[in-house]
């Protein structure tokens, strides 16, 4: 009887355990407590734009800009009575407030162009907003209304601390529909999805719609770990591929669009492009790491503090560079007006150098046009890595429509089954540098090709202008 009792009891305690796995995860039974505490302080955002109908260059609202059937509405409407009269194109989104006094966050896309704002609380309250300040770059931004009395607020997270596989809540305005919840897990973190310069996103697969752009993505402790921004989707709905801006990429966003109304971010003054394995190969390096500088601007922070373009920047600050699109934020987060150690490969050997932090500027002038070219020189192609090179002229500068700045060698044709057609170089490019050396003749290319052939390289790096635009590729040496 006694074995019985106890076999008994163990079955219990088993089926205990087995009937609660949700706990057992930390999965909570309900979301309603934390829908009912944060939901308040969840906005509806509506903004409206004045569009004058049949003007010429306007865009019709339901149709992609750009479309062919653009021109056969504006003509279409100009014909019309009353065709020309203004009318208002009307928009939704979400937001949340984050300071009783009124602030709000929301996306920058959301009220982008909008001539009125306003702000829809789950209460019935609707309040004029004003724009505090914007960034497209996160797109991210700040409203203030004026409320009559403190508002419900959540408070910002520490998105560092998430971890895919965490339990998140989204709460939004899907569709027009006013407050909806939904709730999922991170599926991902440090998302590139090429929206912009400073991409880490959190992806969820917590039902993001339209109109749910600018809510908040919360953790189970109701605090805001991101800003809902952005879906991929075929048909526009939920397909459980939804991405956030983590607040540890807006709060500082946040933070200076409130006290100065834009960004101050800092500024190296380079070009960056990724390190892949075959350019780590071509410069000697055990591992594909840091950001390759394509580019300097001249008279940028970087130029001064000595940094060459086929500099490998592996260290910003004394933060680490794990790849090229990690060195953009250290540096945009870090002080204007500081001085910093970088530390970059430089022909296999670390350099340290000091940067005085810059201040980021939105569009950099072209530098100012260098020496004339020479006179026309006729040249019979010289063929190297799958490519006809010649010299640059004026006759050249014509017909591939060269700006005098560029110098170099001129690639006039190429071979589509070589190695350098497999990277996308195409005739009218300029091959500025072969192995991080100048050239100035197809003999210095071939001449620069066949060093790095002899040293056991399989490729070569070549530092490339196509359209005025600098870009290093690596480009596989042909045996024989």
């Amino acid at each position: 009887m006694r074995l019985l009792t106890a076999l008994a009891a163990l079955t219990a305690m088993m089926l205990a355990l087995y009937a609660a796995p949700a706990f057992a995860r930390g999965a909570p039974e309900s979301f309603a407590d934390l829908a009912e505490k944060l939901s308040p302080a969840v906005v509806n955002i509506s903004t409206s734009q004045t569009l004058k109908l049949g003007a010429p260059g306007a865009p019709v609202p339901g149709l992609p800009e750009g479309s062919p059937f653009n021109e056969f509405f504006e003509d279409f409407l100009q014909r019309q009575p009353g065709g020309q009269a203004p009318r208002k194109v009307q928009s939704l989104g979400s937001g949340f407030v984050i300071d009783p006094d009124g602030i709000i966050i929301t996306n920058n896309h959301v009220i982008e162009q909008a001539d009125e704002i306003k702000v829809n609380f789950s209460d019935g309250t609707t309040l004029a907003a004003e724009v505090l300040g914007r960034d497209p770059k996160t797109d991210v931004a700040v409203l203030r209304v004026e409320p009559d009395r403190p508002l419900p607020f959540v408070k910002m997270g520490d998105s560092t601390k998430a971890r895919v596989g965490d339990w998140v809540v989204a709460i939004g305005n899907p569709f027009g529909l006013g407050g909806t919840v939904t709730a999922g897990i991170i599926s991902a973190i440090n998302r590139d999805i090429n929206a912009g310069p400073y991409d880490d996103f959190i992806q969820t697969d917590a039902s993001i719609n339209r109109g749910n752009s600018g809510g908040p993505l919360f953790n189970l402790e109701g605090e805001v770990i991101g800003v809902n921004t952005a879906i991929i989707s075929p048909s526009g709905g939920s397909i459980g591929i939804g991405f956030s801006v983590p607040s540890a990429t807006a709060m500082p966003v946040i933070e200076q669009l409130k006290e100065y109304g834009e960004t101050r971010r800092g500024w190296l003054g380079v070009r960056i492009q990724t390190v892949t394995d075959e350019i780590a190969e071509s410069l000697g390096m055990d591992e594909a790491k840091g950001a390759l500088v394509a580019e300097v601007t001249p008279g940028g922070p970087a130029e001064e503090a000595g940094i060459q373009a086929g500099d490998v920047i592996i260290d910003f600050d004394g933060k680490d560079v794990p790849s090229m699109r990690d060195l953009p934020r250290i540096v945009a987060d870090t002080k204007i007006g500081r001085e910093v150690e970088t530390t970059v490969l430089r022909g296999g050997d670390k350099v340290t150098l000091e940067v005085k932090v810059g201040r980021l500027e939105e569009a950099e002038a072209k530098a100012e046009g260098a020496a004339k070219p020479d006179a026309d020189q006729s040249n019979e192609p010289t063929l190297t890595l799958g490519l006809a090179l010649g010299e640059l002229n004026a006759n050249s500068r014509r017909r591939f429509n060269l700006p005098d700045d560029v110098e170099g060698v001129l690639v006039t044709s190429v071979d589509p089954a070589g190695p350098a057609a497999e990277k996308g170089i195409r005739p009218g490019d300029v091959i500025v540098e072969v192995a991080q050396e100048k050239v100035k003749s197809p003999s210095d290319v071939v001449e620069r090709v066949k060093a790095e052939q002899e040293k056991g390289r399989r490729s070569v790096l070549l530092l490339v202008s196509t359209a005025g635009d600098l870009r290093f590729i690596a480009v596989r040496i042909e045996e024989g």
